[in-house]
């Protein structure tokens, strides 16, 4: 008798552990198209075993409970990927937006001579149309309608320098404005992982590691994190786990202690500030870096070689306009930058010279703007720039256009290294269909060959109990 009813206690508990499996076979394909989701198995158990008159018998088996099958190094190993993805990725964007701002693609580096741009509406096409115009006055001094075209040329200059300055500007600040939006989704991901530490923890008092869908939920926030953070995860038991960044010494600064969130993390509009006293954090990777790589280096480097070349510009035209020094300016001398750069005011057609006399033919002046094209500067010379006006164009726009390439070729290379980490990763915890459709099955055919075995134990009680002594 006992050990019909020891054998149906046993079938009971196997159909429930294969029922439990098929079950998360099940869920596991549910989740098939989710990144966030490790796949979980479960783990099967011998209940022991008691000794009877026959010998030592089973008690069965049983599910002891459900894992995650995960890799702790292929997941700090990604969040380090995604890191420096997000940071190339958020620097060729500010680049993108650069280029956007000087109103031409950057498509080749530049030469010695010619800028590396296409397009008509750009700076390189403004300073060809003025020079352009020069040369149209000295061909026709006189030609009013030649002076009006050179001024409107001029005009044009002058608001190319500035909208692309404005321009630029504008980019740093949204740069800006989205690093203080990120800010807040660090305090924001800091704060839900420490509150996942608390309900892991909860769950896990007597079971560790049971807490399978926190445990995803968590996983995926501090991925979240590493997009915007070169952050270091590190157990600190069971359930926990500390995050923690280097500041600019190099020295570790916790946001994350297990169910506590030390912050906020603050940013000044130049530095990035965390922990306990505050401390300047160092960014060596996450989109946060990228965004002020690109705001503090490449975008703020054009700027500043647009306001010298605007500055050389004004120089060498009013010393041709004007080259005694007696007379008036051809555009405003004062406080120069591209932003502020702009004709003088009362200069027209009819007061626009283009000789140094009242003669008809005169067009030395004229012929002077003209040749500024042509003319080489520099630096060591006491002059703001190296080379001609186009030149100096040419190199800024070169450096813009290489720091973009660089930046294209760092986010598709890292996009491809983040690819073959997560692949790897996907092999140990991704869902696979074919597999998990193949487990159904087997786990199917278990728990009918353990409802076969049920039943026969219940067709041999039956016949003992109630027929047994009437036959």
């Amino acid at each position: 008798m006992s050990g019909l009813f020891a054998t149906i206690h046993s079938s009971v508990q196997a159909l429930s552990a294969h029922s439990r499996s098929i079950e998360i076979a099940g869920k596991n394909l549910a989740n098939v198209n989710n990144p966030s989701y490790a796949r979980q198995r479960v783990v099967y158990g011998d209940r022991g075993t008691v000794v009877t008159a026959q010998g030592a018998v089973s008690l069965g088996i049983e599910a002891m409970g459900v894992e995650q099958l995960r890799d702790a190094l292929l997941d700090r190993q990604l969040m380090r990927e995604i890191g420096l993805r997000a940071a190339a990725v958020a620097e060729q964007t500010g680049y993108q937006r650069a280029q956007a701002a000087l109103g031409q693609t950057i498509d080749r580096a530049a030469s010695a001579d010619t800028p590396a741009t296409t397009g008509t509406q750009g700076l390189a096409a403004a300073l060809d149309d003025f020079f352009n115009a020069s040369q149209s006055v000295a061909a026709s001094p006189t030609d009013q309608g030649e002076r009006q075209m050179l001024l409107q040329k001029a005009a044009i200059l002058s608001d190319r320098f500035r909208m692309a300055d404005q321009r630029l500007g504008q980019a740093q600040e949204d740069l800006g404005a989205g690093i203080t939006a990120e800010v807040g989704s660090i305090n924001r991901l800091i704060t839900t992982v420490a509150e996942l530490n608390t309900q892991i923890a909860r769950f896990e008092v007597n079971t560790p590691g049971s807490a399978v869908d926190l445990r995803d939920q968590r996983q995926a926030r501090l991925e979240e994190l590493a997009g915007l953070l070169p952050i270091e995860v590190r157990d600190t038991g069971p359930s926990s786990l500390q995050v923690v960044v280097r500041d600019t010494s190099g020295q570790e600064v916790i946001l994350v202690d297990g169910t506590t969130a030390f912050g906020p993390v603050i940013f000044d509009g130049q530095q990035l500030t965390g922990g306990v006293p505050p401390v300047g954090l160092n960014l060596s990777a996450g989109s946060i870096a990228g965004s002020l790589a690109a705001r503090d280096g490449t975008l703020q480097s054009t700027r500043d070689e647009l306001d010298a070349l605007a500055r050389q510009l004004v120089i060498a035209v009013n010393q041709a306009y004007n080259p005694d020094g007696a007379g008036d300016d051809f555009f405003v001398a004062s406080g120069i930058t591209a932003a502020s750069l702009a004709l003088r005011p009362g200069l027209t057609a009819a007061n626009l010279r283009a000789g140094e006399s009242s003669a008809a033919g005169d067009n030395r002046i004229a012929l002077a703007l003209g040749a500024i094209a042509q003319k080489v500067f520099s630096i060591a010379g006491g002059d703001g720039i190296d080379g001609t006006v186009a030149q100096a164009y040419g190199r800024t726009v070169s450096r813009l256009g290489q720091a973009l390439a660089g930046a294209n070729a760092r986010a598709d290379d890292q996009n491809a290294i983040e690819q073959i980490v997560r692949t790897q990763r996907d092999a140990v915890s991704g869902t696979s269909m074919d597999e998990e459709i193949a487990d159904l099955m087997k786990y199917q055919r278990a728990f009918q060959a353990s409802s076969r075995v049920f039943n026969v134990m219940d067709e041999l009680l039956d016949l003992v109990v109630n027929r047994l002594g009437r036959e």
